[in-house]
């Protein structure tokens, strides 16, 4: 019923102007701005192309999952390049972490992953696939 829709992804922030600084300036992406006063949102353009709409919610609560993966060819360069832009990453207790955040997993998944959030407080990763 929906195989040929041009599906998308939401989720909300407490700002939406800092997450326009954070997904446009900080991470890169294609970032814009849509509405008026209470219905302004964003739309963000990911390099395949897919877009993620953005919106702001008073009552905001950090997703505790995983929004977004973002998958690159040297997780250590894309890491340090976090650092580099202010980007904290966040550490798990269950998982052994390097020196720089990141996790090693291997075995069908991704090989590395690191994690860090949005000024919201919403999780998104870079990740090294196999």
């Amino acid at each position: 019923m929906f195989g040929q829709t041009q599906a998308f992804s939401g989720f909300a922030v407490d700002d939406l102007g800092e997450a326009r600084r954070f997904y446009g300036e900080t991470l890169g992406l294609r970032v814009e701005e849509s509405g008026q006063g209470d219905m302004r949102m964003l739309t963000l353009t990911l390099g395949s192309g897919a877009r993620v709409f953005v919106y702001p919610k008073e009552t905001h609560t950090p997703a505790t999952f995983t929004l977004l993966n973002f998958p690159v060819d040297d997780i250590e360069s894309a890491v340090d390049e976090l650092a580099r832009r202010g980007v904290d990453l966040v550490r798990y207790p269950e998982f052994d972490h390097d020196e720089k955040g990141i996790v090693r997993v291997g075995d069908g998944g991704p090989a590395a992953i690191a994690w860090f959030t949005d000024p919201a407080g919403n999780v998104l990763s870079v990740l090294q696939e196999n």
